[in-house]
């Protein structure tokens, strides 16, 4: 019989080192996949992970590392706090849908008026409907005790279909031939993220590392941020030192929506321009493993998203020059996920082998 035992004393170093095991692993089980479908492995993991920051045009490439990792960091932000906490915001994808129409809608809205208030407007709007979106499970969970993860998870299709009918209908461009999408955001001075859209930057740079810096003083120069981690450690004992789960469920699962939809807010007025079927790629679960990948650490993330922005950017690279599948590319970005959480299964665990007399 073959069963998991807990290990007396987990390693304390081990679990620094392991994202970088896992990566590792990952490159070498994604080269025998490129393998399998008949490329290069070699010249594959190249294109992805060297190509976009030393190649030829790796000019190009580098600031859209930034443009990719923005995103990822601020919703991987949000849901590290309630991740530490214990509170599993799974539905994130739909609160980014949710704050990029709420938001667009705010910046559509003045068309075609110019102010630079429009697009503060805009952000607090997009804020106020990821964190909106995160309220329903919240409130669900500390009224009626449903599950957050199935409740959030659900939530994102709602959301999608949410943007498929803003596309067709309340937001489609007047003038667009009947064609599904909204007016171009990105277009207007007054509605657009764009810091330098020459040099690709946008303001979801800046509000990214904001929530970096202040994720982190929360975490760790504040009694909220202690609350935080105590309940995700120790649950009975942040009961008995008075932590109110409640308030820190609506806490959690608010910031964690309003991140998200701020993220969404920033694609839709930079790189993507405009609310149209199929506008979100996937950023909200992509984050879950930025989030773990950086150990749920304001820092760990930063590096975390840049990894995940070059395997993106490496990855379409790699799909215009050597003809990979873009599955190949989620495939391998899977990987990293599931190698992650195995190696840290076994930081805490170790196999145990039973003889039958045993059982």
């Amino acid at each position: 019989m073959i069963r998991l035992e807990k290990r007396p004393m987990p390693s304390r170093t081990l679990p620094m080192i392991t994202p970088v095991i896992a990566v590792i692993i990952t490159m070498i089980a994604g080269g025998a996949l490129f393998a399998v479908l008949g490329k290069d492995p070699i010249e594959a993991i190249r294109t992805i992970f060297w190509d976009p920051v030393f190649g030829e045009f790796a000019f190009y490439y580098r600031p859209q590392l930034l443009v990719k990792a923005a995103p990822l960091i601020l919703i991987a932000i949000g849901l590290s706090l309630g991740f530490r906490a214990g509170i599993w915001n799974i539905g994130a994808e739909g609160q980014y849908i949710m704050g990029a129409i709420t938001g667009a809608a705010v910046g559509l809205a003045f068309y075609p008026t110019e102010s630079i208030f429009i697009f503060p407007l805009m952000v607090v709007a997009a804020a106020i409907g990821g964190w909106a979106w995160g309220m329903i499970p919240a409130f669900l969970k500390v009224r009626f005790g449903t599950n957050e993860i199935l409740v959030s998870l659900m939530l994102v299709y709602v959301a999608q279909n949410l943007l498929s009918s803003m596309a067709l209908g309340l937001l489609k461009n007047p003038e667009g031939m009947g064609f599904p999408g909204s007016r171009n955001i990105a277009t207007n001075a007054s509605t657009s993220s764009w810091i330098n859209e020459a040099a690709g930057l946008h303001w979801g740079i800046v509000f990214a590392f904001i929530a970096v810096i202040f994720a982190y003083i929360l975490l760790y120069r504040h009694i909220l941020g202690f609350n935080i981690q105590l309940s995700g450690e120790a649950p009975r004992a942040a009961r008995f030192a008075g932590v109110n789960p409640t308030r820190l469920i609506l806490f959690c699962l608010g910031v964690s929506g309003a991140l998200a939809g701020m993220a969404g807010l920033f694609e839709v007025a930079g790189p993507a321009g405009q609310i149209k079927i199929g506008f979100n790629v996937g950023y909200g679960f992509t984050a879950i493993i930025v989030a773990f990948l950086g150990r749920l650490h304001p820092v760990g993330i930063v590096l975390a998203a840049m990894l995940m922005a070059l395997t993106y950017i490496g990855g379409e690279l790699a799909q215009g020059t050597l003809g990979l599948p873009s599955a190949a590319i989620q495939v391998f970005q899977g990987m990293l996920l599931f190698f992650l959480l195995a190696l840290d299964l076994l930081t805490n665990y170790r196999i145990a082998i039973l003889p039958r007399r045993a059982f």
